[in-house]
């Protein structure tokens, strides 16, 4: 009456059913979980140059630098759903051209097993902190946030942004380079 591929058919489809329900059981077990964590952020170092800007006219443009300290407990963060973290800092400011810059300059990933207790010292930014005219002389109000997004076995994608965030004040005048 029934065939053997009708019957491998069935016992498939119920197989898959089955597998869906328990990922979404899975999944509802971590979504509505709270994933944010203290962040101390330090900025030890500001530096500021002017270079030739190679990708248009022969303008001279922005390029920061900082030295950074992190120090982030994100324990709490995983569970048993959580693959890794993709950690990120980011720089959000203003200027007279855009009523909002936002930059990442570092970037870190934490996988499950390793350490989640962050203390960095004496980072350097891993981008290049460039803005496109002259928008970091002077600007006093540039804000570091460290923000992550969880990758979980099964479920969504949450962005969390850390509770701690310092707004920094650049230099009004440019490193000069030492020539030799």
């Amino acid at each position: 009456m029934n065939t053997l591929l009708s019957r491998a058919n069935s016992l498939f489809a119920f197989t898959l059913s089955v597998m869906a329900a328990l990922t979404l059981g899975c999944i509802l077990t971590t979504a509505f979980k709270d994933r944010s964590a203290p962040v101390r952020l330090h900025v030890s170092r500001i530096l500021l140059k002017k270079v030739e800007d190679f990708t248009g006219p022969r303008k001279k443009s922005d390029l920061g630098f900082i030295t950074f300290h992190i120090s982030a407990d994100l324990e709490k963060t995983f569970d048993w759903n959580v693959k890794q973290l993709f950690l990120y800092l980011s720089a959000e400011y203003s200027t007279k051209s855009n009523a909002v810059n936002q930059v990442v300059l570092w970037d870190k990933i934490v996988l499950r097993g390793d350490n989640p207790k962050l203390h960095l010292k004496d980072v350097k930014t891993k981008y290049f902190f460039f803005d496109d005219g002259h928008g970091l002389k002077g600007n006093r109000n540039v804000t570091l946030t460290l923000s992550w997004q969880v990758i979980p076995i099964a479920g969504i994608l949450p962005l969390v942004t850390g509770s701690g965030r310092i707004s920094v004040p650049f230099p009004d005048t440019y490193e000069v380079a030492k020539t030799f």
